[in-house]
Order: structure tokens, then sequence, then C-alpha cells
């Protein structure tokens, strides 16, 4: 049964510190699993074949992540000083910024050149169980086919302007150097992932021999599936979702099983109320915060043992606080007809001597303090904002951390 889809633009960092543009689509309720999808040369992650499979995919439960290779697209950066080795660069740093916001990769996705890319940084990605290529080359040297009328001038000039698919891109003898230097052969003998080759016979832009290549390099488990007479951008939208019917079924063997048995909270049913926090077992001091429609992550800062993958758990204990004091305070202002165009709310949390707080009824050791700063920018009277800070006092979290609380510890029956 298909779901509800949510489409979130994401920006993050690559190796050079250049921004690279992105867009995440997942299903609105629990996700399944985690890929990561890479375009073709000289394409965008709103190529119509990406974004068509990303749909798809989503759809059937997977939170699928799309983006522009250095130079492309919406993402920062010079294309003529980017090279395969940097589309590499570039897949790392995704599947890094997806750790870091709680959706570790689980499969990776790569149509053309992008299908070779995946298939080398899936080497340095540890999260990643399996790998799809869609009319992906054997050796990523195959794309100076594209423009093999240009090489003598590149050669001897050190660059050159060619025309793809209708656009002008510089190509520079660095990217031809970096292309037939890459050892792809290895790097698929020694995947130790699961692995689904896809391609069309009629391919005529990459030709079948190379899913030949790719499938007879790998060792199992790997499959094969003929995508017929579909041309090699799957310029039809029954071939591209074909594709991504395929991959979701293929993916359940060796991906979302896998979360299954690892991931307790696919057989734990939580009510509107109730949060799962659970180890996800990606590193030491990671968990994995899940509620019925949500899933975040927590973790440690490095220097106390932890990875630095999410935020510590009293930072969420003030953003739970902060949360709820900027929602209190909008429905005031709601209720009373007030003009405030944005709400702000800066905490923080430290231990204090007793003896230095004045208003507390601990006198001896020391106690938690939390501040909280508001920030409140509409046309407001003095007594408007004072009033505003009484009220910041009455959100339910406020009042709960302020009350006595009674937990209650037991043991999960089976």
């Amino acid at each position: 049964m298909q779901q509800n889809i949510t489409r979130e633009k994401h920006k993050f960092k690559n190796s050079n510190g250049e921004t690279l543009a992105a867009l995440l689509e997942k299903p609105a309720g629990k996700v399944k699993a985690v890929a990561l999808f890479a375009h073709c040369f000289t394409c965008s992650k709103n190529i119509g074949v990406a974004g068509r499979i990303s749909h798809t995919l989503a759809a059937k439960g997977f939170a699928v992540l799309r983006f522009d290779f250095t130079g492309l697209g919406n993402s920062e950066g010079d294309f003529a000083n980017t090279n395969f080795s940097s589309n590499i660069e570039d897949l790392i740093s995704a599947a890094q910024y997806l750790q870091k916001i709680g959706l570790p990769v689980d499969l990776l996705i790569g149509h053309s050149l992008g299908g070779a890319a995946v298939l080398a940084a899936a080497h340095e990605i540890d999260t990643g169980k399996a790998v799809v290529t869609v009319g992906a080359p054997y050796e990523p040297a195959h794309v100076s086919r594209l423009f093999v009328n240009r090489r003598q001038e590149i050669e001897t000039t050190g660059a050159a302007e060619v025309e793809l698919a209708g656009r002008h891109f510089t190509i520079k003898q660095q990217f031809i150097d970096d292309i037939t230097q890459q050892n792809q052969q290895q790097r698929i003998a020694t995947l130790r992932k699961a692995l689904l080759v896809m391609h069309a016979p009629l391919d005529e832009i990459v030709s079948i021999d190379n899913a030949s290549g790719i499938f007879q390099a790998a060792k199992h488990p790997k499959s094969f599936i003929s995508l017929d007479n579909a041309d090699h951008l799957l310029t039809d939208p029954i071939d591209a979702n074909y594709v991504a019917e395929a991959i979701a079924a293929w993916s359940e063997r060796y991906v979302a099983q896998l979360q299954q048995s690892s991931h307790t909270e696919e057989t734990i049913v939580l009510a509107g109320n109730e949060v799962l926090v659970q180890e996800t077992g990606d590193s030491f001091l990671t968990n994995a915060i899940i509620t019925d429609n949500h899933r975040l992550i927590a973790d440690e800062p490095l220097s106390v043992g932890g990875n630095n993958l999410g935020p510590d758990p009293y930072q969420y204990l003030l953003a739970a606080l902060g949360a709820c004091t900027s929602m209190t305070l909008r429905l005031y202002a709601k209720h009373k007809g007030l003009n405030i165009n944005q709400i702000g709310v800066k905490l923080g949390h430290q231990k204090i001597h007793a003896q230095d707080c004045e208003e507390c009824e601990t006198e001896t050791g020391k106690l938690d303090q939390i501040t909280r700063e508001l920030f409140i920018d509409g046309e407001l009277t003095d007594a408007q904002r004072q009033r505003l800070v009484e009220i910041a006092d009455k959100c339910p979290v406020h009042k709960t951390l302020k009350s006595e609380i009674n937990i209650r510890t037991n043991l999960a029956t089976e």
C-alpha cells in the first residue's frame, strides 16, 4: 500500500566546504529503508528518471536523498574542476549528512555514471547494505566517448568546451586523467554488498556489455534485471516506475528485513504519547528516538566518547521546553490578537551551587539550572511583553519540569 510523501529541501557541505543542494523524499509515516541516489553525468537531481524513481520508492516506504553533484544544478562549485573522484567524495559527504540527521544509508542507487560512482563510494559507506546500478558503465572512462572529437584539443590546451545534451561544459585534462586511473574492476570484485544490475539491452548510450562486465566482476549476492526496450534516460515514466518497483521488491531481502531484525521499533507498536529510544548499533552511544510518526537521533559529543551524530539528551530536554514555550506563546498571541511576527527561545543548562540560588528550596550541594531567553519580534507594549514572560512559565512542559515527577521503571516482558 502506498503512503503519503513528504518532500524536503536540504543542503550539506562537500569535502571542500562547498554547499550541495539536495531533495529528500520520504513517507509521512515509518521509514522502511534509506536510499541515496546518484544522477547521471552532467545531469542534476531534477532529471526525470531521478525524480520518478525517488518518488515511487518514497511511496513504498523508502526515504530517498538525491542531490546535485558539485558544479551542477543548484550546488556550488565549478564543474570544470570536478572529476569522478570528486563525485565519490560528494556521495560520501551525502551519506555522512544523512547519518547526521538520523537517516543512515541502507541502499545506494546510481544511474549511468552515477552507478559507477555508487559502486566506488559503497566501500566508504559502512551502513550501506546493497547497491543498485541502472544503465551504468563498467569503466568510468566510458564517458570520454561523449567528447572523443575534442580529446586532441583537451590534450593540447589542457581543456576544451564540449556540448552534452544541448548544454556546454568545460572538460579539463585532469578529468580524463582521473577517469582513466580508476580501478573499477577491483572495486566491484571486493564490493561485499548485495548488488542489483539493471540495464536495457537496446541502450544506445551505455551498451549492454557494460552490465555484463559489472555482473561478471561482482561476487554473490548479485542479480540482473533487463529493462527490455527502455532508453538510457528512462524517459518513459513506465520504465522509471518499473525500475523503482523492482528495486523496492529486490531490496526487501537485503535492506528492509535487516532493519527489521536489528531495530526493535519495527515490531513495537507505539501510541501517540509513547516514545521508543533504542541503540542503532551504528556507533557506541548513538540512539534512535522513535515516535509513532517520526525518527530522530541522539548521541554524545566526541569529547565524552560519542560520535556527535545528534543532539545529546539534555539538548533534547531543552528543545522540548523551548518548543513548548514557543507554541504556548504563539497560541496566547493568537487568542489575544497580538501582532507578533516571530518567536524565538534560547535555552541553556548547567549545574550550579544551591547556595548561589536565592529562590531555590535546596540549600546544599548542586542543582540544575535552565536559563530561557525569549526573542519576540512584534509591535508590543512593555506590559504585553512582560505578560508573555509570565505565559512562558505556563507551558505544559515547564509545569511538568517544575512539578513532582513520578518515573516508574520495569523490564519489558516477552
